[in-house]
């Protein structure tokens, strides 16, 4: 149960689903539910019409509803992210079948969500917190977030919440030389091949952190270009926020280029493959998929201590990490651009931390060996 499914993939829950769905198909049968626009690959259920222009919340609820009532036949329901938590507990009560969920986020540690969604940001709140303290088995994607689970919910048994990682296909995620072609989006974007890159890719929320990255990008060494892959603002308000810092840093210095809408994997993967840096700033993260990305593309990153990451990011062997004080923000902007010119003044170091990024992912992050925990969990609580 997943609101996100191939082709409507916006974040790190519907990577995670795409991948887990792949490998778990080598191991059992499995039937995927999702929102959004109807395709062959799933079984898709749309908010119900008259709730047209509701809450967004409220509308989601709709489409949980017919999700439950479409799980008669499952043996384990399993669901992702608070869109369909509600859709996983009502099945487990209406057909007595054990519900399996996956934390990749929790609404509480994310308030700026109020923003977004209004009185529906209570309603998901809710939500979450009755399929959290119900399921027969919590899945976090780190160590990091099974801590914040049980911080966050006291009543819910420790033993109930498990560990299972978020992974990477490194078939994918693999660097690539510097395209000459006319398909290259870095000389469509007008890259200097010559000078540094430093790169990110993510959704504008506050959750990562884009305008500290543009707020340190002021204090990169003069040489350093920035390609901020960044789209799909929550709100009108944020977008109009991160609008106003890009375009006053590119009036302070040269080389800032901003993408905005979803590339494909191909051009992502070129632009990781070239970076000096890739740079994740979040103030909250679970895990962190895409350091995994640009580690399997052999690229140093710079990121935030937070949550899941340091679980992900190696300090001094991968990459480096940056504390994050929600108290002193420019403090963490500093620190931020003094790590990523540290590395940008020493590229020998930084390509040493991306090879070892890229074995880091073979080795540790495989999405088989993810599956295989997965179904060991849906086994225990069939059991």
């Amino acid at each position: 149960m997943t609101r996100e499914y191939p082709p409507e993939v916006y974040g790190g829950a519907g990577v995670h689903v795409t991948e887990l769905v792949a490998q778990l198909r080598n191991l059992c049968e499995v039937d995927v539910h999702c929102m959004g626009a109807p395709r062959d690959t799933a079984v898709v259920h749309q908010p119900d019409p008259a709730l047209k222009g509701a809450n967004p919340a409220l509308a989601t609820l709709s489409a949980d509803l017919s999700m439950a009532n479409a799980a008669e036949n499952a043996d384990v329901v399993h669901s992702h992210t608070w869109y369909t938590g509600l859709a996983g507990h009502l099945a487990a009560l209406l057909y007595g079948v054990p519900h399996v969920l996956t934390a990749h986020s929790l609404e509480p540690m994310r308030p700026w969500k109020a923003e977004q969604l209004g009185g529906g940001y209570r309603i998901s709140s809710w939500v979450e917190r009755t399929a959290v303290e119900a399921a027969d088995a919590v899945i976090a994607v780190s160590s990091g977030m099974r801590d914040d689970v049980l911080h966050t919910y006291p009543a819910l048994d420790p033993s109930r919440v498990h560990v299972v990682r978020n992974g990477i296909d490194t078939d994918v995620w693999y660097p690539v030389e510097p395209s000459g072609s006319e398909e290259s989006v870095l000389a469509e974007l007008g890259v200097d091949p010559n000078r540094p890159i430093v790169a990110f890719v993510g959704r504008i929320t506050r959750q990562k952190g884009v305008a500290h990255l543009v707020a340190a990008a002021h204090k990169f060494a003069p040489e350093v270009q920035l390609v901020l892959c960044a789209g799909a603002p929550d709100t009108p308000e944020i977008a109009a926020e991160v609008t106003a810092a890009v375009q006053e840093l590119s009036r302070a210095r040269t080389g800032v280029f901003w993408v905005r809408e979803m590339l494909p994997i191909g051009k992502i993967r070129e632009i990781l493959s070239a970076a000096t840096v890739f740079v994740c700033p979040s103030v909250y993260e679970p895990l962190g998929i895409v350091n995994l990305e640009a580690m399997a593309c052999a690229t140093a990153v710079v990121a935030s201590d937070v949550g899941g990451i340091p679980e992900v990011v190696a300090d001094h062997q991968t990459g480096l990490l940056v504390h994050y004080d929600q108290g002193d923000p420019t403090f963490f902007e500093t620190r931020l651009a003094d790590a990523v010119n540290t590395l940008v003044a020493d590229p020998a170091r930084a390509r040493e931390y991306g090879i070892a990024g890229r074995q880091r992912c073979i080795a540790e992050f495989s999405w088989a060996h993810i599956a295989e925990q997965t179904l060991e969990i849906y086994r225990k609580v069939s059991n």
